[in-house]
């Protein structure tokens, strides 16, 4: 045991200290049941998000009875400070269809918390779409909803996530849905968890 400790100290003075960045998740109560969870997907170290963008399959090109999905996939902007032309995109999984939206960015500060805009569960056969819309709350005190054409207009808003109590949000992990084949009824991205750093 006392070589081991040796050893890790001797690794310690060669490649000098780590950096480790505390994260707290950040969950809403009312995400939907289906999919698998992605992986976890983080900003670089000293860098937090304070803009998004959403990939949402528009309800018009489904517009006479096709499989709605709505939101598919949201993607992280990350910068060391608010402002920052120089970023870096992060996303965990992401569903099949739709179109990446405009990236929307807070006023100013990082992104805070969250709440999430779902469907519930239909009954009798009707066409689920789980989660439709996301809205952020940033740490220079603004709201923020993804915009974009003909969103879906299912579901409601829940609860908003607890507030980061670090400096912002830096990652997140998706729970999405893969293709259920051309019978079955597809719902792609229904839950997120943020991440929050100090």
């Amino acid at each position: 045991m006392h070589h081991f400790f040796s050893m890790m100290f001797s690794l310690l003075a060669i490649i000098g200290p780590v950096s480790v960045q505390s994260t707290d998740e950040l969950k809403v109560k009312n995400g939907g049941p289906w999919g698998s969870w992605g992986s976890k997907d983080m900003c670089p170290s000293g860098t937090y998000a304070n803009a998004f963008s959403l990939k949402v399959e528009s309800f018009i090109d489904n517009l006479f009875g096709g499989d709605d999905t709505a939101l598919n996939g949201i993607r992280l902007h990350c910068v060391d400070r608010p402002g920052s032309r120089d970023y870096s995109a992060i996303a965990s999984a992401v569903g099949d269809w739709g179109e990446w939206s405009d990236v929307q960015s807070c006023p100013s500060g990082f992104l805070t918390a969250f709440q999430l805009k779902v469907e519930s569960r239909q009954e009798d056969g009707d066409d689920d779409t789980a989660a439709n819309l996301i809205g952020f709350k940033c740490s220079g005190g603004d709201v923020v909803y993804g915009e974009g054409k003909n969103w879906g207009n299912w579901g409601d808003f829940g609860d908003w996530s607890p507030t980061c109590e670090g400096k912002g949000i830096c990652g997140l992990q998706t729970r999405v849905e893969e293709s259920q084949g051309s019978e079955g009824d597809d719902t792609a991205l229904n839950d997120v968890i943020m991440f929050c750093c100090d």
